[in-house]
């Protein structure tokens, strides 16, 4: 298990805690969906954000906050339950190197020669300045104590809020890319974070944001020339070998300025592939466009007669 550092705050360090594992054993011959859900209880006394209970499971605030609608992002209420979105669909691509899902925000690595699948959660590209999609590129270079060159629109944008940014950012503290970044193509990078929070929230320049620890364990275990995928699939689908199916939806990014502002929900891109499982035969309709509503993150059965999957509760 890894540590993770929580922040409360204006990013206050509080305390380093144990994270559950986010290795998991890739599913049998068939089959893309892995882990479980779990339930916890908010202790009585709690003074930590959501992002804290986030870090401490290795979500990003948007998995959390899909699974849990109501919750107060801010202090979650003591003795209440937080869903623990660890179960998922594996995206439907090629499992190998490193799969970035923009629109659940996560980050899956394959790791050579093994039967384990890595998911990290990520921050990434602010609207208007969005991280790359249905892009297949590879890892050019890897730097420890990386520089940042902010480009002329993003000095210009700072300097309308009145703070001026250097041509180059020296490594340090005050650096945005944290400790270690991780260059793929020749204009973006998979790197850490000054700051602890913005994971699973779009904030970043267009490059893929990680938690300080969750870089470093990438950085050590990542070689030059990983092939990395950047993908946009916020409705996930299988039929799995006993025959149940399955549909994992998040709320799609919004695709311009009038979708991002707008309160009505961004409509969901479901693909022949996608229509094929959620309209085949054995299917519960009316849980199906449930599902498709209440977009959740998380993976739900939609057979009929529908199966619940196993949730486990444990207490803080």
């Amino acid at each position: 298990m890894r540590r993770m550092k929580l922040f409360y705050g204006l990013f206050i360090l509080l305390a380093s805690q144990s994270v559950l594992a986010v290795s998991y054993p890739l599913p049998p011959e068939g089959s893309r969906l892995v882990g479980s859900v779990q339930v916890v209880t908010v202790p009585q006394g709690n003074t930590l954000p959501l992002e804290a209970f986030a870090a401490q499971y290795g979500q990003g605030l948007s998995n959390m906050l899909e699974a849990n609608p109501g919750v107060d992002p801010f202090l979650p209420k003591a003795g209440s339950e937080l869903v623990i979105p660890q179960q998922v669909i594996l995206p439907d691509t090629v499992r190998q190197g490193i799969v970035v899902n923009v629109a659940e925000m996560r980050l899956y690595y394959y790791p050579k020669d093994s039967n384990t699948v890595e998911i990290l959660p990520i921050g990434i590209g602010q609207a208007g300045r969005e991280t790359p999609r249905n892009w297949v590129t590879a890892v050019e270079r890897k730097q420890e104590g990386p520089t940042w060159s902010p480009t002329p629109n993003t000095r210009r944008e700072y300097a309308k809020e009145g703070k001026t940014l250097p041509a180059m950012v020296p490594a340090g503290p005050d650096n945005p890319m944290g400790l270690y970044a991780i260059y793929i193509g020749k204009l973006y990078a998979i790197h850490g974070t000054n700051a602890n929070f913005g994971i699973g929230l779009r904030v970043s320049q267009g490059c893929i944001r990680l938690r300080n620890d969750d870089i470093k364990y990438l950085f050590d275990n990542v070689p030059v020339g990983t092939r990395v995928q950047l993908i946009d699939q916020p409705v996930k689908a299988t039929v799995e070998p006993d025959g149940s199916r399955w549909i994992e939806v998040h709320e799609p990014l919004s695709r311009n300025r009038a979708e991002f502002e707008s309160t009505h929900k961004v409509p969901l891109p479901l693909t022949p592939a996608l229509h094929a499982v959620i309209k085949g035969e054995g299917v519960d309709a009316l849980k199906a466009a449930e599902v498709l509503e209440r977009r959740s993150g998380m993976p739900v059965n939609i057979s009929e007669p529908a199966h619940s999957f196993g949730v486990s509760k444990e207490r803080l």
